[in-house]
């Protein structure tokens, strides 16, 4: 009931579609007209009617589901990045005493991820079932054959086809389109479809969301509002003295008191000439709230006190012919230095990417669209970008570690919100949820168990030495008041889809390859810049790609591909044997245990996708941050001295993540894959022939199981 009125609440606001779509590369477009309004209302008005026949429906369709389920319900708990060996170590020193309790009454085991140990494919295996050569993600990023040029694996927007100039305008008509990258279905999607009812929240890589019987919001890869993965700004009145990665810096003038300065929004999807949008405020000293400021944009008035988060802020662009593109941001003012009254006063300011508002989705980030809006409704604004915790913020200095753990764990708040309402509302069937502090955290704070870390240097290392040690206390009692949830017959999950460990150097792959004559640059230069711009493909047969991947310059695969295709077999092998136990120079070490070749090791209709090798290293060792992006420096292997000094971009048998059951579970070496069989195979769901997990043998006894549907819409 409480759910009802929430949504009779914000039926005005749902029976808007959102006027706009973002996404990487593609701008706004305006897809709103005064007759998609009304046919918006009428349908909502309809639903509204319907809405009891269906719910009879969907009830006694429900109730003959269930007859054949061996549970009432299965909870899914997903700890990103949560490390076996870390829990192992921290339950035995009596520091977990809820992981520990499930563990003796059910199952604790270490879990099997995917190759490459990545989240977005390890998350795409758990939900499909298969491996990436049938679910089709292999990284964050896949490379354009074409350009040679990174694309989003996970999801595609362009822009819309057509658009109509009407003088200094051009109105784009329809939609852009939208679509997922990620194949093969998601097991909630199987059970909704045997009338098994889901509630699915932030499970990474279900950006743009699916259809199917039941609620989700959408996680990793839903972009910020200019379409990024990411975009930070920093505001200052000191004069820049560098660049930014990961953000913009945004200059802020004085006009005595007042200092002004904007928003920089995404570009005008009116615009007949590309133009950004700009959204201006000002900022002036607060007379009536000692120690903080206020904050003026849009005929709104915003109270700021220095180091501390606002609440989430809505901006609002104004585009021509009235389209406005909305989003929300936090604020942390940074300095004021007023101490010194002699002094000019400098400003610094830093906003969060501006996030897609939940209480008026720019874009579809949940199915259906209004359950965003209604958890917007009911708890407030919330982050909904895929990585909301501003990692690169951190790592660039902008916020120091106190501000990025306040960050983190205000949405890592949120979040349970979301989850406990999902509990409490969901009693039959399926809620799953994945809480991302800990593997931020973990990426972020690592280098505070190691003090010879590189990332160490020149900064504080005993400050917040026991963040990392404090967030697994926060699982172990977020797992407590889970299990409090739960009843006889429910099944617990708590997952994660990776372990840790230490990126202390990287490994510039592209580097290596010029260095050993797979690669070349124009005029033979020695360093190359970002996105492969220097390289000369005429002469290049390998190139670096993401966080592991190495891809061949294949003719008529490449468009100036040269690596005759008989060819590859023998150039996989002479990559493999020279890669194989490389050995770091600077103390001996070996930094790449293996280097697989994917076409050995998985089979499916996407393997053609796939990078040919990807290097799995040692423990302390990933790709460098350059080779990333198609950067060539001078020399192989360099320290990792950024904040971000943990890493899982390993070989897999190094990362397992977690695995526990509140039931017994028999056998040995569960994997991801396997997560989505046994799921369906509790609620007596056969899975489709092309799932490559098998079931585990979870232990549950019939007779406590409640056959009719609890769930209260």
């Amino acid at each position: 009931m409480k759910r009802i009125i929430a949504l009779c609440l914000i039926a005005g606001v749902l029976a808007v579609p959102a006027n706009a779509y973002v996404g990487p590369g593609a701008g706004f477009a305006v897809v709103s007209s005064f007759l998609i309004i009304l046919g918006a209302l009428a349908l909502s008005f309809i639903s509204v009617l319907t809405w009891p026949v269906r719910r009879i429906i969907r009830t006694l369709k429900r109730r003959k589901s269930m007859g054949k389920s061996r549970v009432g319900r299965v909870v899914v708990l997903g700890l990103d990045g949560i490390s076996p060996v870390i829990v192992r170590r921290m339950m035995d020193e009596g520091k977990l005493p809820n992981f520990a309790k499930l563990a003796e009454g059910g199952t604790f085991k270490p879990l099997a991820t995917t190759i490459p140990s990545i989240s977005p494919v390890a998350w795409s295996s758990f939900q499909t079932g298969v491996y990436p050569a049938r679910h089709n993600i292999y990284d964050f990023l896949t490379v354009d054959r074409k350009t040679y040029l990174p694309d989003l694996s996970s999801a595609h927007i362009g822009a819309p086809k057509r658009r109509v100039k009407l003088g200094k305008w051009s109105i784009p008509i329809g939609k852009p389109e939208i679509r997922l990258l990620r194949k093969s279905q998601p097991f909630w999607k199987i059970l909704g479809d045997h009338g098994i009812f889901s509630t699915v929240i932030r499970v990474p890589v279900t950006f743009p969301p699916e259809k199917f019987d039941g609620l989700s919001l959408s996680a990793m890869c839903v972009p910020d509002i200019i379409g990024s993965q990411g975009t930070f700004t920093y505001f200052s009145t000191r004069d820049a003295d560098s660049e930014h990665t990961g953000g913009v810096r945004v200059r802020v003038e004085r006009d005595g008191d007042i200092l002004r300065s904007h928003f920089v929004g995404p570009g005008d999807p009116t615009a007949a000439e590309p133009a950004l949008l700009r959204l201006p405020f000002t900022v002036k000293p607060n007379g009536g709230k000692k120690g903080t400021v206020r904050l003026e944009m849009n005929g709104k008035k915003y109270d700021l006190k220095p180091g501390e988060y606002s609440d989430w802020i809505p901006i609002e662009f104004k585009a021509s012919l009235g389209v406005k593109v909305r989003g929300a941001t936090r604020l942390l003012v940074r300095e004021t230095n007023r101490a010194q009254p002699d002094t000019v006063p400098e400003f610094e300011m830093y906003a969060t990417p501006i996030n897609i508002d939940p209480d008026r989705p720019a874009l579809p980030i949940s199915h259906p669209f209004t359950y965003a809006v209604y958890l917007s409704k009911l708890y407030g604004r919330y982050a909904t970008l895929g990585l909301a915790e501003d990692t690169w913020a951190l790592n660039e200095g902008v916020i120091d570690e106190g501000a990025f753990l306040d960050q983190t764990w205000k949405i890592h708040n949120e979040r349970e919100k979301m989850f406990f309402d999902a509990l409490e509302k969901t009693r039959k069937g399926l809620v799953v949820c994945v809480f991302d502090a800990s593997d931020r955290i973990q990426h972020m704070f690592w280098r505070y168990l190691d003090d010879d870390h590189p990332a160490n240097e020149e900064k504080d290392t005993t400050e917040y030495a026991d963040a990392l040690e404090n967030m697994y206390v926060r699982m172990d009692e977020l797992v407590a008041r889970t299990m409090e949830r739960l009843g006889e017959d429910e099944v617990l999950f708590v997952i994660s889809d990776h372990g840790f460990d230490a990126f202390k150097r990287g490994f510039n792959v592209n580097g290596w390859l010029r260095e050993n004559g797979f690669l070349y640059l124009k005029d033979d230069e020695s360093t190359g810049a970002d996105w492969f711009a220097d390289v000369d493909w005429s002469r290049t047969r390998a190139f670096g790609l993401g966080l592991g991947g190495i891809f061949l310059n294949v003719a008529g695969r490449e468009t100036q591909g040269i690596v005759n295709p008989s060819d590859v077999p023998a150039l996989k092998g002479e990559l493999k044997k020279k890669l194989t136990g490389l050995k770091d120079p600077a103390g001996g070490e070996v930094a790449v245990d293996e280097v697989y070749d994917l076409a050995e090791t998985y089979s499916g209709p996407y393997l053609p996708n796939a990078p040919d090798l990807v290097i799995g290293y040692t423990p302390g060792y990933r790709v460098s941050w350059e080779s990333v992006t198609g950067k060539v420096i001078e020399g192989a292997f360099h320290d990792n001295t950024k904040r971000w000094s943990g890493d899982h971009c390993i070989a897999a048998k190094y990362v397992p993540g977690i695995f526990f059951c509140n039931r017994p579970v028999d056998g040995d070496g569960p994997s991801l894959v396997d997560m989505a069989p046994t799921i369906m195979e509790l609620f007596g769901v056969e899975a489709p022939g092309y799932v490559e997990g098998k079931p585990l043998p979870v232990e549950v006894s019939a007779s406590n199981i409640d056959k009719e549907s609890g769930e209260d819409e």
